[in-house]
């Protein structure tokens, strides 16, 4: 490369997994949301790791206490995509020499609320200094052959479903790092969709649990980038035509003339659930998220023609391949 156009997260980690040998008989490809490797009796070892950091994950008003959480919840949102409960965590942290003995202890409590909300324990780690904060979790956790969702099992005429609305954080984002102003009765929802995001643990596990789940992803990246990493490992296309847009982020857009399909679909950091459902399981998906607590909303179905449209009001238009990408955009 010479250097004038940046490489882009997902071609620096095709150019390493080139350089690796690779393993035989892995559950999973390597650019799925989980590693996984058989262990005995049909059980597999089911691993993540993420790493938080400050300049490019942590926006203003985000205290390093929910830094820390959002580390976790980054980690436990792709084990939800799979269907997999984390059982431990290994939390490895770069800390600036100026934080002080406060913001250590806020990040510890940070680590292990997000931990214990989720039903796991920090059991170690490594910290050593950085010039920026990096908090870093790997989670380990079990599964059995055949319960673990994949990225490339959808097929044509299956339904795409998400676990909850879309646009809350975009236009949340835009009010922590924008400076746009909102109605306190929308402003508190929407900021607090950016500094306490959650993971959908529940409902993944139960989906898992249906075995009528074909494929599965999670929307950290933006709904938009989400369906077409979906698109790529099934080989299929999507038509999208009952986008779920957030009341806050519907009005939100009509205060500051933003356009709500772009805050849904390319916001990012949702960390909603994108799933395909075989027609014939819906009523039991559906009812499995329910009784788990969620939601689980028809937004598609699956098309032979890789294509990923929007069909809004009689149109279609093509969803681009945008959403958040480090060393693209930041």
């Amino acid at each position: 490369m010479n250097g004038s156009e940046p490489l882009g997260e997902r071609r620096i980690i095709r150019i390493i997994q080139e350089q690796l040998e690779v393993m035989a008989g892995l559950p999973l490809g390597f650019g799925d949301d989980v590693s996984a490797i058989s262990i005995d009796d049909g059980r597999l070892a089911v691993l993540k790791a993420d790493m938080l950091v400050g300049k490019t994950d942590i926006p203003p008003g985000m205290s390093v206490r929910q830094a820390a959480r959002k580390a976790v919840v980054m980690n436990v949102s792709d084990f939800a995509a799979k269907g997999v409960e984390p059982l431990v965590i290994l939390a490895s942290l770069g800390l600036p020499r100026e934080l002080g003995e406060d913001d250590v202890r806020e990040i510890g409590r940070g680590l292990n609320e997000a931990a214990r909300e989720y039903g796991a324990y920090v059991i170690g780690g490594d910290t050593n200094e950085s010039s920026d904060l990096i908090i870093s979790c790997s989670l380990l956790g079990f599964s059995e052959e055949g319960r673990l969702i994949s990225r490339c099992g959808a097929k044509p005429g299956d339904i795409v479903a998400v676990t909850g609305e879309f646009g809350r954080t975009a236009a949340g984002l835009k009010i922590l790092m924008e400076g746009l102003s909102a109605p306190e009765e929308i402003e508190e929802p929407l900021r607090e969709a950016v500094l306490m995001p959650k993971a959908r643990l529940r409902e993944g596990v139960a989906l898992s649990g249906t075995g009528v789940v074909t494929s599965s992803i999670d929307s950290s990246d933006g709904l938009a980038w989400s369906l077409h990493e979906l698109s790529d490992a099934s080989r299929v296309g999507f038509t999208i035509d009952s986008l779920p847009i957030a009341e806050e982020a519907l009005e939100f857009a009509g205060i500051h003339g933003l356009d709500p399909w772009e805050l849904a679909l390319y916001g990012g950091e949702e960390y909603e659930l994108v799933v395909t459902v075989r027609p014939d399981g819906w009523g039991e998906a559906e009812a499995a998220v329910r009784e788990a607590g969620g939601s689980l909303l028809r937004i598609g179905v699956v098309t032979e023609e890789v294509r990923v449209e929007l069909r809004v009001d009689g149109e279609t238009r093509p969803i681009e391949r945008r959403g958040w990408e480090h060393f693209k955009m930041g």
